[in-house]
């Protein structure tokens, strides 16, 4: 079995200078149309300055590139070949020194001036002019006062207008003003008028091609004749040549005549029709159209020259244009010669020479194929922020939206009314305006709950940011819940080593505490009988030693509170019947609860689950005291404290205890269940963490939904007991 190796990819690497938004598309564009010639895939790459240009060139990376005038005759010698464009039919060109109209400058008037350069390896923005200078006695270090590099002529010749320099240079084909005034309105448009050209330099080769050794010879003739005949191909290509701002190229030298290539064939057929289809004039410009030779069609039907398939679309459009009376355009699609190509017809109405003659159609046909086949490419390109899943923004300098692809309006519907003010569009100046860092982190925006990164990238000509945004919201939890998991993990080993090492002093406290209330009870005895002063002093004493009780008590709790933190088991398990726990738990808060809401109870049958009692007892408290906290006392015949119980899809146990307080914003949610966290000052923060840990560690989950200014609903869900070894069901 044989198999064709795929012929490498032509490098073809453009100077920076073509860094414009347009450019990349028309890059694209072109390297297309080259591989669609060519047979052979051409890739385009920008470089990121000349001297990365030059340093490709020298070390034998690029098979083709478009470089400055200097470059081009710098490595002319080792070249295969150079193309020079030709621009107004000349493949040379001169620099002319421009400066605003209001301050007119001459080569006199120089000193102290500020120059706008575009690059230093820029021939016409730097390099001629500096040269001319120097010819003329004139240093430039000690002509200017000031020396920028802006990048593009452009930037250049809008420092100029703007006041911040006085002087730039502009290539132009011609030495003379009006020449100067077409490419200063290229680049500035209406403002040009505010420039003015004071002074020419001879003229320089144009910039070009450079062919390297890198591309076979083959090739290299194969893409000269492309590029040489690429203006007068009659495929329509003509406009990709705005790519260099040139109306074709030429061979800078010919050392020898390059193989003439077989072009594509492509049909332009202009024909004259009377009103019963007979050509009248007919001409193209190899006497061939549609595979037919059409030199001796006058006064034949158009049906019998072009044969009837190739016709038939024309008539028809002749028909039409000619009963209408406004003409037509039409495209359609014909096998010529095996092979499918497209064309485009055009039809105008002639009015009659004389009030006898009957009325004439022009008809003016072009094969498309080539050119269609680089809109498909266009309007890929194109697509792409139409389609883009994620929003995609494209601002101006001051932060003024140019352009949101549908994508960005259904994220953030109120982009067009908030304008500059737009929380995304602030971020993105901010970012430019600071720079970023290397490997910082790129901004993100909350917007809504949701957070979105943002990508941004500056925009050379014209100036701004394209901005994309990607939903980070999942990644965002995702980290913010492992994040909290370390610092569980943390606290709970904390909570383990700070309970072990006060259990011992606690049970000290505790036992002596017990001790010394026994022993003051009995010296109290004592003293009352003998009726001593003293007995009402160790009444006293007592009571403090209750309140130090009391408070080692809670101590106690707490720090068993902090051991369920490290996920220590509970003290034993058994099955335990869910709806007596609650009502259990009920009894203990019924005096916190009669005096601030309403209970409803909603207790539905479900299975009984493994677990401690008390720990269960524990969690119901905490979650009905947290809710009956949150209602105010002044709205208790409003309030409702609603427990419900009922059965899960999956035979799991469900406990909800929902309040009609306050509600909680969504800050306060996220951290409902971290531990020492509350929003009560004389709450430890413990409570609703320990329950969370309790819940957690029976092999269930606990969450919470809330709303401001309607209410919060709290969820158990427990695993049902597992069946009893002697088969029966548990419930």
């Amino acid at each position: 079995m044989h198999v064709t190796t795929p012929a490498a990819p032509i490098r073809f690497l453009l100077s920076p200078s073509l860094g414009e938004v347009k450019e990349h598309v028309r890059a694209e564009l072109f390297s297309r149309a080259l591989t669609q010639r060519l047979g052979r895939p051409v890739v385009v790459e920008l470089a990121p300055s000349y001297e990365a240009l030059e340093r490709e060139l020298a070390e034998g990376r690029v098979d083709l590139a478009w470089a400055t005038a200097e470059q081009c005759t710098a490595f002319e010698p080792q070249a295969r070949a150079v193309l020079r464009a030709v621009r107004a039919g000349l493949w040379y060109y001169h620099a002319a020194l421009v400066c605003r109209a209001d301050a007119p400058l001459t080569l006199g008037t120089l000193k102290g001036t500020r120059a706008a350069w575009v690059a230093p390896r820029s021939t016409g923005g730097y390099l001629m002019a500096v040269r001319h200078l120097t010819a003329r006695g004139l240093s430039v270090a000690d002509t200017f006062s000031a020396q920028r590099f802006h990048g593009t002529y452009r930037k250049a010749l809008l420092a100029v207008l703007a006041g911040e320099a006085d002087v730039a240079a502009i290539y132009s084909s011609h030495p003379e003003e009006n020449t100067v005034r077409a490419y200063l309105a290229e680049h500035v448009g209406a403002d040009e008028r505010k420039l003015i050209p004071f002074e020419f330099t001879g003229p320089s080769p144009a910039d070009g091609l450079i062919f390297t050794h890198r591309m076979p010879e083959a090739d290299v003739t194969a893409l000269v004749s492309v590029l040489t005949t690429l203006a007068g191909s009659g495929a329509g290509l003509e406009p990709l040549l705005g790519l260099f701002d040139s109306e074709g190229f030429v061979l800078a030298s010919t050392p020898r005549p390059p193989t003439p290539r077989t072009a594509r064939r492509a049909e332009y057929l202009a024909v004259d029709l009377d009103g019963q289809e007979r050509c009248m004039r007919l001409w193209t410009p190899t006497g061939v159209a549609f595979g037919r030779d059409v030199r001796q069609a006058e006064g034949r039907p158009l049906e019998a020259v072009l044969g009837p398939e190739a016709a038939a679309a024309l008539v028809a459009l002749a028909r039409a244009a000619r009963h209408s009376g406004v003409g037509g355009r039409v495209e359609y699609r014909l096998e010529v010669e095996g092979e499918t190509r497209w064309y485009a017809a055009e039809a105008t109405v002639r009015a009659p020479a004389t009030e006898m003659a009957s009325p004439t159609t022009a008809l003016l046909v072009r094969d498309v194929t080539e050119l269609r086949a680089l809109e498909a490419e266009l309007y890929r390109l194109a697509s792409f922020p139409l389609l883009h899943p994620e929003p995609m923004l494209e601002l101006g300098p001051g932060g003024e939206l140019h352009y949101a692809n549908p994508a960005a309006h259904t994220a953030f519907p109120d982009l067009l009314v908030r304008g500059v003010g737009h929380p995304l569009v602030e971020a993105a100046q901010a970012w430019a305006k600071r720079g970023a860092a290397v490997g910082e982190s790129p901004p993100v925006v909350q917007l809504g709950g949701r957070h979105w990164e943002l990508s941004v990238s500056p925009l050379v000509d014209p100036e701004g940011l394209r901005v994309f945004a990607k939903n980070v919201t999942a990644r965002k939890q995702m980290e913010a819940q492992l994040f909290k998991a370390d610092r569980m993990a943390a606290l709970g080993s904390l909570a383990a080593a700070v309970g072990h090492e006060m259990n011992n002093p606690l049970a000290f406290m505790v036992a002596n505490l017990g001790f010394a209330r026994e022993e003051l009870a009995r010296l109290k005895a004592a003293l009352s009988e003998e009726g001593h002063a003293l007995a009402g002093d160790v009444d006293d004493m007592l009571e403090a030693l209750s309140e130090a009780t009391d408070g080692a008590d809670r101590l106690k709790g707490i720090v068993q509170d902090l051991r369920l933190l490290s996920r220590a088991p509970p003290e034993h398990r058994e099955t335990v019947e869910v709806v007596p726990a609650l009502e259990h738990a009920l009894g203990l808060v019924r005096g916190e609860l009669r005096h601030r809401a309403r209970l409803e109870k909603d207790f539905r049958p479900v299975p009984r689950v493994e677990g401690d009692e008390a720990r269960l007892v524990q969690v119901f408290v905490s979650l009905m005291l947290n809710a009956v906290q949150a209602m105010n006392e002044l709205d208790a015949t409003r309030n409702v404290l609603r427990v419900s119980t009922y059965t899960g899809p999956a035979g799991e146990v469900v406990v909800q205890v929902q309040d009609t307080g306050v509600g909680m914003p969504a800050e306060v949610l996220a951290r409902l269940f971290e531990p020492f966290f509350t929003t009560r000052p004389a709450s430890t923060g413990l409570g609703l963490s320990v329950s969370h840990a309790i819940v957690t560690s029976l092999g269930g989950t606990l969450r919470a939904e809330s709303r401001e200014g309607v209410g919060t609903t709290l969820t158990v869900i427990l695993p049902a007991a597992p069946p009893s070894p002697s088969g029966r069901s548990t419930e």
